[in-house]
């Protein structure tokens, strides 16, 4: 016995063993569990309880039946698992916030976007649904294998046919051994012209095929930030797309508080628990400004109401919603799945193709099929023919012979007919030997001989194929085709990718107090003279439009702050609102530090250019550099200029080369000399004396040198004066300058140094918010050694702040859009 025992014992290595055990077991994980066949886009399970729902009949014109029905079907049958499996998977095919088309139609709980779970299978009923019914069409004509079920009793399809691309229409996702597939829903519409276009021009490439499916289309709609990740996944099979709630900010202006409404998730997101999250932040004080929160979701869509105080930007507010929580989160694609029983990472024209490639086995097996049937018909008629012809003999011998199978025989031999055609004679009924259905059996013969050469033709010519593949899918388009639920939109400071927007001319505005806006140029160009215009729109009593200038969306804006940093953002990054708006503040689209402030702004196309940036500060230090030195500006900002202690960056001017610069002092000195005396310096360099300063004293100001226009002075107790250019002698960089007004204790300090013209006005604010606008053509010319005229009335306790200049007339701007550097 035992020598029996020993001779049944096989020695194995058990790193052989696990190893080999381990990559069966993978292996069946991979291919009969967690992954899509690229064909029909369905797992096992999908695929298994849409056919066991189709064998029982539960098409969308029947009644519903029960799921446990449904559930016990397809594990009886064909998916020998656990039964919970089973339901949630049907449960999800179900869920229009999980299946951009549904598979099925539910009826009953199937639990909800908050997270609730579908009630349990012995009380929900289910049917297939309309579009499901195209997933299984022309089953029944032997389109595709069968494969024996686990205990060999029944059998069960290999893939169904599937006649829109289900893999990318309805995504999937799933974990398999050391692999995973993620693969984004997209719109039926955009996927079918892809397919149609590729059939046309096999040669495109993924990029091409963008032009027709844009991206990604989630069942719960939102945002969808960029095409970079897009683009990264259609070409390479991997990214990560970033997904933003649909949400928007609406302000009261009685109350003067404002509210954020959401009114879609990003997909997988679940409302309840996003909910719980904000409120957590907000008990956490990690936000700070949220007054109410609630749920205000009907049956007529999604609407979560987020009240803010009114001391808050909500702006501010909904950036860091979008920071913190689940408002804005990435999907990262893998678009893995089985082809030919291989796991292979696809990139999306492979997807597409493999599709095409089974419409095309599918078109030519259902061809197949149809011609055989159509040609067994044909065979039997001709039978019937040869009979309706020789009816009197055929006649003779079947009351001649003693039996069915005697007759059947006499037949076959008599009239060289088949078994097959003998026998439907044999079966045929005396009504068909009437004039009327001898007519219909003649006919129908006619018609079947025009099917199968349609038939055969189909099958000799592959374009035919794809012609009726496109022909089919235009069809499916037509009736399930939908809009975008998901909009692909800019993505903020992070986005690199331009190709979503259009380069147009815009117009862009700055006001006193730090708030921008962008508006389409022709806003402004369609108006009239006597509009409103565009210098004071959307500005409080106590702000003004500092600087407005024309750009296109594509072009740059240059950013420089006292602290000698320089942030850059393209024109399509300012938020594009309404004339009436104000506008959104600086500092929420730029990593500006506490005590930062922006103090010079312009556009500029390119940074491959002859201009270069001319630097000065409070402590008399100018600086020239290369525009090109700034083409890599960090989200972060960048150093200009490295500021000396005790110093701050008071001016940037964007030159040529050759200009005269000109500067003034706070103790009423000023100097002009020739950019030519500072040598170009690198980015990081602190830069040279422009001019030599009292202990006292400090630059205030500086301007690029017009000999056509005048030289304004304003001091902190409301005087001023223009002076003629002409009397600013060109010097050496780096002297103490000339004195360009008399500083006294009646006109206080100098304020403000600018380069003016009679078609301007100038804009006067004070310490304590008192803000007037004067004509520049109404302030006095003066020679340089005078103390100027009252410009402003003032209290005592109160001094000139800033001054800046402003178009002259609101009515009817116009701006140089050829203008490089200029910002009014």
């Amino acid at each position: 016995m035992a020598d029996e025992m020993s001779s049944n014992v096989e020695n194995r290595d058990i790193r052989t063993e696990m190893q080999t055990s381990f990559m069966d077991y993978a292996m069946s994980i991979i291919v009969s569990r967690a992954l899509p066949d690229v064909r029909d886009g369905l797992k096992p399970v999908h695929r298994r309880i849409l056919y066991a729902m189709s064998e029982l009949g539960m098409s969308p014109d029947k009644p519903f039946k029960k799921s446990a029905r449904i559930v016990g079907e397809v594990l009886g049958k064909y998916h020998p698992h656990g039964d919970s499996a089973v339901y949630e998977t049907m449960v999800r095919m179900a869920q229009d916030f999980s299946l951009r088309y549904m598979l099925i139609e539910g009826h009953g709980n199937f639990g909800s976007i908050d997270g609730d779970s579908a009630a349990a299978q012995r009380y929900t009923e289910a049917r297939l649904s309309k579009i499901a019914m195209e997933m299984l069409r022309d089953i029944n004509k032997e389109t595709v294998d069968y494969a024996d079920n686990y205990d060999g009793e029944e059998k069960e399809p290999v893939v169904l046919p599937a006649r829109f691309p289900n893999l990318l229409v309805n995504g999937v996702s799933g974990i398999a051994v050391g692999m995973a597939t993620n693969i984004p829903p997209h719109n039926l519409g955009e996927v079918i012209d892809g397919v149609l276009e590729l059939i046309k021009n096999p040669d495109l490439t993924p990029i091409d095929l963008m032009e027709f499916i844009s991206g990604p289309d989630f069942p719960t709609g939102g945002y969808i930030l960029g095409r970079q990740g897009i683009r990264q996944a259609y070409t390479t099979g991997r990214g990560s797309v970033t997904m933003r709630a649909r949400a928007e900010i609406e302000e009261n202006e009685t109350t003067n508080k404002a509210k954020i409404i959401i009114n879609e998730l990003p997909y997988q997101v679940i409302k309840a628990r996003l909910i719980e999250k904000i409120a957590e932040l907000v008990r956490e004080k990690k936000i700070e400004g949220i007054t109410d929160l609630r749920d205000e979701s009907d049956r007529n869509g999604m609407r979560i109401v987020i009240e803010l105080r009114r001391d808050v930007n909500p702006h501010v507010i909904l950036n860091n919603l979008y920071k913190q929580t689940s408002m804005q989160i990435n999907f990262g694609v893998n678009m893995l799945a089985l082809v030919h029983g291989e796991p292979k990472v696809l990139n999306i024209k492979d997807i597409l193709h493999h599709y095409i490639q089974h419409q095309i086995e599918v078109i030519e097996r259902r061809t197949q099929f149809d011609l055989k049937k159509a040609e067994a018909r044909a065979h039997i008629l001709e039978g019937l023919r040869i009979a309706l012809d020789h009816l009197d003999k055929v006649i003779s011998l079947i009351r001649a012979s003693r039996t069915t199978e005697e007759a059947r025989e006499g037949l076959m031999t008599q009239f060289d007919l088949s078994h097959e055609q003998s026998q439907a004679i044999l079966d045929m009924r005396l009504q068909r030997l009437t004039g009327l259905e001898r007519d219909k059996i003649e006919d129908e013969y006619q018609e079947l001989l025009k099917k199968i050469a349609e038939l055969r033709a189909i099958l000799a010519d592959e374009q035919l194929v794809l012609n009726i593949i496109s022909e089919e899918l235009l069809e499916i388009k037509n009736k399930f085709g939908d809009e975008r639920r998901s909009e692909i939109i800019a993505g903020g400071l992070d986005i690199l990718d331009e190709d979503l927007i259009p380069q147009e001319d815009v117009l862009i505005s700055i006001s006193h107090t730090g708030y921008i806006k962008r508006i389409p140029v022709t806003t402004y160009r369609s108006q009239k003279r006597g509009g409103r215009g565009v210098i004071g729109m959307g500005t409080k009593d106590d702000d003004f439009v500092e600087h407005l200038f024309v750009t296109n969306t594509h072009h740059y804006l240059m950013f420089f702050t006292n602290k000698g940093k320089v942030y850059r953002l393209k024109g399509y990054e300012i938020p594009e609102q309404s004339r009436a708006s104000k506008g959104t503040p600086i500092i929420n689209l730029m990593q500006i530090e506490p005590g930062e402030y922006v103090n010079a702004v312009f556009p500029i196309e390119s940074f491959e250019s002859d201009h270069h940036l001319f630097f000065a500060t409070k402590k008399g230090i100018v600086k020239k550099t290369n525009i090109e030195e700034y083409k890599n500006i960090r989200k972060g900002g960048l150093i200009a200029i490295t500021i000396r202690e005790d110093d701050e960056l008071i001016g940037v001017k964007l030159t040529d080369g050759n200009q005269e610069i000109i500067m003034g002092t706070q103790q009423g000195m000023s100097i002009r000399f020739s950019e030519k005396d500072v040598r170009t310096m690198g980015r990081s360099a602190s830069g040279v004396k422009g001019i030599t300063i009292s202990e006292n004293d400090q630059v205030i100001d500086m301007d690029v040198v017009d000999d056509n226009n005048d030289v304004l002075i304003v001091t902190a107790k409301g005087y001023g004066k223009r002076t003629p250019m002409s009397e600013y002698r060109s010097q050496t960089r780096g002297g103490k300058g000339i004195k360009t007004i008399n500083v006294t204790e009646k006109n206080g300090s100098v304020v403000g140094l600018k380069i003016v013209h009679n078609e301007e006005d100038l804009m006067i604010i004070t310490s304590l918010g008192t803000i007037i606008r004067t004509s520049m053509s109404e302030i006095s010319t003066m020679g340089r050694n005078t103390q100027g005229v009252r410009l402003i009335n003032i209290r005592e306790e109160d001094q000139v702040a800033t001054v800046t200049q402003v178009e002259k007339n609101e009515e009817s701007v116009e701006t140089d859009e050829n203008d490089l550097g200029t910002t009014e």
